[in-house]
């Protein structure tokens, strides 16, 4: 009960650190790349976004998919990135590759398409270093740029409104 209290803190201290040291550049240039963030037990719907994606004009290979699943067992076969809650350590660092390469890759929009919130998704949005980032949940205002608040259910929804306002913001 003490260590996970432990846990559960520094990993929160963790993520306000990565918040505050953020630098937020935004530009006026067009979307050529896009990374996708989302809980792989509650949305597994890879084409929607890329459909949705490649009708606004960015290449299928400009697109990268990083997933959160229960267990590094249950590992799907795809050939996208996954990672589970045992790649994380007490301080709340993650220790997967694939998540260090997802947010080291500069994409000018991220999309965190998952809700509720949990610490292992949250953190890698927040260390991600997308110019743009967009997300469902208002719930911690800080690790988005631009906020949907609807359920990840409402695919339809969220196409319309995210094509309206991304071109209202004149970024496709």
């Amino acid at each position: 009960m003490f260590f996970k209290r432990l846990k559960t803190n520094s990993s929160q201290k963790f993520l306000t650190t990565v918040l505050n040291s953020r630098l937020k550049e935004f530009k006026s240039g067009k979307i050529v790349s896009v990374g996708i963030i989302f809980d792989y037990n509650n949305f597994q719907d890879y084409d929607f976004f890329k459909l949705m994606l490649t009708d606004l004009g960015i290449s299928v290979n400009r697109i990268r998919f990083i997933s959160m699943i229960d267990s590094l067992e249950n590992t799907p076969n795809s050939w996208d990135a996954f990672y589970s809650k045992e790649n994380f350590d007490w301080l709340g660092h993650c220790k997967n590759i694939e998540v260090s390469e997802f947010v080291n890759t500069p994409f000018d929009l991220l999309i965190s398409y998952y809700k509720p919130n949990c610490y292992e998704l949250n953190i890698v949005t927040a260390m991600s270093k997308a110019k743009f980032k967009v997300g469902l949940s208002s719930e911690d205002k800080r690790l988005h740029d631009f906020i949907l608040e609807l359920d990840p259910r409402e695919k339809d929804t969220f196409k319309i409104e995210i094509i309206k306002y991304l071109k209202t913001l004149n970024k496709i």
